[in-house]
């Protein structure tokens, strides 16, 4: 597939220039108010130390959009360090002490790649952080990330033989459920009978009564998508998760990271990220739409590689975004960029070309 070669390319350029980290530059974390399944409460952010992403390793070059893989160590990380690590994060939070004082407590564990992957996270790794979890009786909720392939009953088991009862999510990161969007303009590599079968056995385990739930990331404006056209496919994908059974969602609205391809279109002004508007537009629809909660990120909102509206309204509808997530309530807000907004929903598609598009020429 074309796209890959060239996603290869760009991702092979981008981590020749970088300097290789060591686990402690890339074990993370940080602490802040979140809607757990439970209610409001607050989430402890954890991200592990691994070798990152086996499909943005392998020949794929991974997602266009990604380059979470130019943080991680890009080498295999013993079990043993990645725990040390994640206890040291655990312990720089007063996740006990709010605890205390009623709050419910989430815990979500990135890995910058797969969690239930155990060539990125090995599997001595993962059931030792898993057991360090079960013994705490202030985190009720964990949530992984994870591609669809690696989603088995027998993992799942596993998974649950140590933690019990906890609320265990795995979030997949679907984007979108065009296929065409997601195999062509994203390279995901997988199709929506794969996300389809992962989300099947996690039902299958909730009916066995695991206490199990399923989470998709959608992507708002992959690449070779209008304004409105990424709006109408990312309304489309909530409804059809819902549709499939999948518990939440999380809207994840494009940044422009370095070294992916995403970023070689913006450089040739051949793509900007979505506006605000659109951001606001979606949750709005899925608001009226949909009876699953549904979360917005708001990373780089407002700045130069993220989406923007105006300097009157950027920061404003941050965190009006922020607070609806807690909220899960419509927002009303004007400000007169909107028009311009509007104008381009309206008149974006206006000069696309009918000719077949057979390949990128950006080598």
């Amino acid at each position: 597939m074309e796209i890959q070669e060239l996603n290869k390319q760009i991702r092979n350029e981008s981590t020749e220039k970088i300097k290789s980290k060591v686990p402690e530059q890339v074990s993370t974390s940080w602490y802040n108010e979140d809607l757990l399944y439970s209610g409001k409460g607050k989430s402890l952010f954890i991200i592990l130390a691994t070798e990152g992403c086996s499909w943005a390793l392998g020949p794929s070059g991974g997602c266009t959009m990604c380059s979470y893989i130019n943080d991680c160590t890009q080498e295999p990380v013993e079990a043993s360090k990645i725990v040390e690590l994640f206890k040291s994060e655990l312990e720089k939070h007063p996740y006990k002490e709010d605890f205390k004082s009623k709050d419910k407590i989430a815990i979500k564990i990135f890995a910058s790649g797969s969690f239930l992957n155990p060539k990125e996270v090995p599997k001595e790794a993962r059931d030792e952080i898993l057991k360090i979890l079960s013994e705490s009786e202030e985190i009720s909720e964990i949530v992984v990330e994870s591609r669809p392939e690696y989603v088995k009953e027998d993992v799942i088991k596993e998974v649950f033989n140590i933690i019990d009862d906890k609320l265990f999510e795995i979030s997949m990161g679907l984007e979108t459920s065009n296929d065409k969007t997601r195999l062509y303009n994203i390279n995901k590599g997988f199709t929506l009978k794969d996300f389809e079968n992962a989300v099947q056995i996690i039902k299958k385990m909730k009916d066995k009564g695991f206490n199990i739930k399923s989470k998709a990331y959608i992507f708002l404006k992959p690449i070779l998508l209008s304004e409105r056209e990424s709006i109408e496919e990312a309304i489309e994908t909530g409804k059809y998760c819902q549709k499939t059974g999948v518990d939440r969602l999380s809207y994840c609205p494009a940044t422009i990271h370095g070294g992916t391809l995403i970023e070689r279109l913006w450089r040739e002004n051949a793509y900007n990220p979505p506006w605000i508007w659109s951001a606001v537009e979606v949750i709005n629809c899925i608001r009226d739409e949909l009876i699953i909660p549904s979360l917005m990120d708001t990373s780089a909102f407002g700045s130069r590689r993220g989406p923007y509206n105006c300097k009157k309204c950027n920061k404003d509808l941050k965190h009006l975004i922020i607070k609806t997530n807690l909220s899960q309530e419509k927002i009303n807000y004007e400000c007169q960029c909107k028009n311009e907004w509007i104008a381009e929903v309206k008149s974006g598609d206006f000069n696309y070309s009918k000719t077949k598009i057979n390949h990128l020429p950006l080598y």
